[in-house]
Protein backbone atom coordinates (compact mmCIF):
# COMPACT_ATOMS: atom_id res chain seq x y z
CA UNK A 1 0.00 0.00 0.00
CA UNK A 2 2.10 3.31 -1.13
CA UNK A 3 1.25 6.72 1.09
CA UNK A 4 0.22 8.12 -2.39
CA UNK A 5 -2.48 6.12 -3.31
CA UNK A 6 -5.93 6.58 -1.17
CA UNK A 7 -7.09 3.90 0.26
CA UNK A 8 -11.18 3.47 2.05
CA UNK A 9 -10.61 2.30 5.53
CA UNK A 10 -13.72 0.05 6.60
CA UNK A 11 -14.28 -0.80 10.23
CA UNK A 12 -16.92 -2.83 11.22
CA UNK A 13 -17.42 -6.27 12.84
CA UNK A 14 -20.13 -7.19 10.52
CA UNK A 15 -18.53 -9.53 7.71
CA UNK A 16 -21.64 -9.19 5.64
CA UNK A 17 -21.01 -5.80 5.69
CA UNK A 18 -17.34 -5.37 5.18
CA UNK A 19 -18.11 -7.71 1.98
CA UNK A 20 -20.71 -5.57 0.51
CA UNK A 21 -18.84 -2.21 0.96
CA UNK A 22 -15.43 -3.25 -0.44
CA UNK A 23 -17.75 -4.59 -3.55
CA UNK A 24 -19.41 -1.58 -3.70
CA UNK A 25 -16.18 0.64 -3.52
CA UNK A 26 -13.86 -1.57 -5.94
CA UNK A 27 -16.63 -0.92 -8.07
CA UNK A 28 -16.01 2.23 -8.79
CA UNK A 29 -11.70 1.51 -8.65
CA UNK A 30 -11.30 2.49 -5.15
CA UNK A 31 -8.49 0.82 -3.11
CA UNK A 32 -10.06 -0.82 0.04
CA UNK A 33 -9.16 -2.44 3.53
CA UNK A 34 -11.13 -3.56 5.77
CA UNK A 35 -10.73 -4.42 9.19
CA UNK A 36 -13.14 -6.02 11.76
CA UNK A 37 -11.74 -3.95 15.09
CA UNK A 38 -10.81 -0.73 15.74
CA UNK A 39 -7.77 -2.28 16.76
CA UNK A 40 -6.92 -3.89 13.91
CA UNK A 41 -7.31 -0.41 11.71
CA UNK A 42 -5.13 0.77 13.85
CA UNK A 43 -2.14 -1.93 13.24
CA UNK A 44 -2.53 -1.16 9.42
CA UNK A 45 -3.16 2.13 8.73
CA UNK A 46 0.15 4.69 8.20
CA UNK A 47 0.46 8.40 9.15
CA UNK A 48 0.00 10.03 6.24
CA UNK A 49 -1.86 7.65 4.18
CA UNK A 50 -4.44 9.69 1.98
CA UNK A 51 -8.11 8.45 1.75
CA UNK A 52 -10.57 8.09 4.55
CA UNK A 53 -12.41 5.43 7.16
CA UNK A 54 -15.82 4.63 7.20
CA UNK A 55 -17.12 3.09 10.58
CA UNK A 56 -19.76 2.46 12.18
CA UNK A 57 -20.98 4.11 15.87
CA UNK A 58 -21.48 0.81 17.73
CA UNK A 59 -18.48 -2.13 17.22
CA UNK A 60 -16.89 -3.46 19.66
CA UNK A 61 -13.62 -2.58 22.47
CA UNK A 62 -12.86 0.98 20.95
CA UNK A 63 -15.80 2.21 19.28
CA UNK A 64 -16.19 4.21 16.20
CA UNK A 65 -16.44 7.88 17.60
CA UNK A 66 -13.58 6.65 20.70
CA UNK A 67 -11.33 5.83 17.42
CA UNK A 68 -12.37 9.08 16.16
CA UNK A 69 -11.50 11.29 19.15
CA UNK A 70 -7.88 9.08 19.11
CA UNK A 71 -7.60 9.90 15.63
CA UNK A 72 -8.03 13.60 16.36
CA UNK A 73 -5.55 13.28 19.26
CA UNK A 74 -2.88 12.18 17.55
CA UNK A 75 -3.30 15.05 14.98
CA UNK A 76 -4.15 12.47 12.14
CA UNK A 77 -6.43 14.14 9.39
CA UNK A 78 -7.99 10.98 7.37
CA UNK A 79 -11.64 12.14 6.80
CA UNK A 80 -13.95 10.04 8.79
CA UNK A 81 -16.90 8.77 8.02
CA UNK A 82 -19.84 8.00 10.37
CA UNK A 83 -22.18 4.97 9.74
CA UNK A 84 -25.20 5.39 12.09
CA UNK A 85 -28.50 3.48 13.22
CA UNK A 86 -31.73 5.21 13.60
CA UNK A 87 -31.24 5.30 17.42
CA UNK A 88 -27.84 7.25 17.44
CA UNK A 89 -28.68 10.15 15.40
CA UNK A 90 -27.44 12.28 18.76
CA UNK A 91 -24.27 9.86 18.19
CA UNK A 92 -23.55 11.09 14.55
CA UNK A 93 -24.01 14.41 15.39
CA UNK A 94 -21.50 14.59 18.04
CA UNK A 95 -18.50 12.77 15.90
CA UNK A 96 -19.87 16.03 13.54
CA UNK A 97 -18.90 18.50 16.08
CA UNK A 98 -15.55 16.49 16.96
CA UNK A 99 -14.22 16.96 13.25
CA UNK A 100 -16.11 13.86 11.24
CA UNK A 101 -16.67 14.39 7.26
CA UNK A 102 -19.99 13.07 6.88
CA UNK A 103 -22.66 10.36 9.20
CA UNK A 104 -24.48 8.15 7.33
CA UNK A 105 -27.55 6.86 8.40
CA UNK A 106 -28.54 2.95 7.27
CA UNK A 107 -29.90 1.79 5.80
CA UNK A 108 -28.13 3.99 3.20
CA UNK A 109 -28.66 4.77 -0.63
CA UNK A 110 -25.42 3.10 -2.23
CA UNK A 111 -24.66 6.25 -4.55
CA UNK A 112 -25.25 8.53 -1.49
CA UNK A 113 -22.28 6.34 0.64
CA UNK A 114 -20.02 6.57 -2.99
CA UNK A 115 -20.63 10.14 -3.40
CA UNK A 116 -19.86 10.60 -0.05
CA UNK A 117 -16.72 8.61 0.01
CA UNK A 118 -15.52 10.32 -2.85
CA UNK A 119 -16.07 14.01 -1.55
CA UNK A 120 -14.02 12.83 1.69
CA UNK A 121 -11.17 10.70 -0.04
CA UNK A 122 -10.70 14.18 -2.53
CA UNK A 123 -10.62 16.24 0.53
CA UNK A 124 -8.14 13.91 1.98
CA UNK A 125 -6.11 14.27 -0.96
CA UNK A 126 -6.19 17.89 -1.39
CA UNK A 127 -4.89 18.72 2.37
CA UNK A 128 -2.54 16.33 1.92
CA UNK A 129 -1.11 18.02 -0.90
CA UNK A 130 -0.97 21.20 0.87
CA UNK A 131 0.59 19.57 3.93
CA UNK A 132 3.54 18.37 1.60
CA UNK A 133 3.78 21.82 0.11
CA UNK A 134 3.98 23.08 3.93
CA UNK A 135 6.79 21.00 4.71
CA UNK A 136 8.35 21.11 1.73
CA UNK A 137 8.49 25.11 2.08
CA UNK A 138 9.32 25.08 6.49
CA UNK A 139 12.12 22.44 4.85
CA UNK A 140 13.46 25.43 2.68
CA UNK A 141 12.92 28.04 5.34
CA UNK A 142 15.40 25.90 7.63
CA UNK A 143 18.09 26.50 5.20
CA UNK A 144 17.95 30.28 5.97
CA UNK A 145 20.97 31.94 8.14
CA UNK A 146 19.59 34.46 10.70
CA UNK A 147 20.07 37.44 9.04
CA UNK A 148 18.72 35.97 5.88
CA UNK A 149 15.72 35.75 7.90
CA UNK A 150 15.51 39.04 9.62
CA UNK A 151 15.43 40.47 5.84
CA UNK A 152 13.03 37.99 4.64
CA UNK A 153 10.79 38.71 7.91
CA UNK A 154 11.22 42.40 6.55
CA UNK A 155 10.50 41.62 2.97
CA UNK A 156 7.08 40.24 3.58
CA UNK A 157 6.13 43.36 5.83
CA UNK A 158 6.58 45.07 3.10
CA UNK A 159 10.01 46.69 2.99
CA UNK A 160 12.15 48.50 0.74
CA UNK A 161 15.70 47.42 0.40
CA UNK A 162 16.99 50.76 1.43
CA UNK A 163 14.94 50.59 5.11
CA UNK A 164 15.94 46.55 5.50
CA UNK A 165 19.12 48.31 5.23
CA UNK A 166 18.26 51.21 7.75
CA UNK A 167 16.90 48.34 10.52
CA UNK A 168 19.74 46.20 10.30
CA UNK A 169 22.57 48.35 9.84
CA UNK A 170 23.75 47.10 6.80
CA UNK A 171 24.57 48.37 2.93
CA UNK A 172 21.62 48.44 0.18
CA UNK A 173 23.73 46.06 -1.46
CA UNK A 174 24.16 43.67 1.50
CA UNK A 175 20.56 43.59 1.51
CA UNK A 176 20.00 42.90 -1.96
CA UNK A 177 22.67 40.06 -1.72
CA UNK A 178 21.20 38.69 1.08
CA UNK A 179 16.78 38.91 -0.56
CA UNK A 180 18.54 36.90 -3.89
CA UNK A 181 20.08 33.97 -1.66
CA UNK A 182 16.09 34.03 0.21
CA UNK A 183 14.79 33.52 -2.93
CA UNK A 184 17.37 30.96 -4.44
CA UNK A 185 16.81 28.98 -0.82
CA UNK A 186 13.05 29.37 -0.58
CA UNK A 187 12.96 28.56 -4.60
CA UNK A 188 11.00 31.33 -5.04
CA UNK A 189 10.30 32.69 -8.92
CA UNK A 190 9.15 36.08 -7.71
CA UNK A 191 8.36 38.35 -4.79
CA UNK A 192 4.36 37.17 -4.28
CA UNK A 193 5.70 33.61 -4.54
CA UNK A 194 8.21 34.47 -1.88
CA UNK A 195 5.45 36.08 0.22
CA UNK A 196 2.59 33.98 -0.53
CA UNK A 197 4.97 31.06 1.02
CA UNK A 198 6.47 33.05 4.60
CA UNK A 199 2.72 33.79 4.65
CA UNK A 200 1.10 30.47 4.11
CA UNK A 201 3.56 29.50 7.51
CA UNK A 202 1.88 31.76 9.62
Amino acid sequence: MTSGEPVVFVVDDDQAVRGSLRFLLESVDLKVATCAAAKEFVGVFRRGQPGCLITDVRIPGLSGLDLQQKLAEAGVELPVIVVTGHGDISMAVRAMKAGAFDFIEKPYNDQVMLDVVQQAVAHSLQHGDSRDERRAVEARLAQLTPREREVLDRVVDGGSNKSIARDLEISEKTVESHRARVMEKMEAGSLAELVRMALGLD
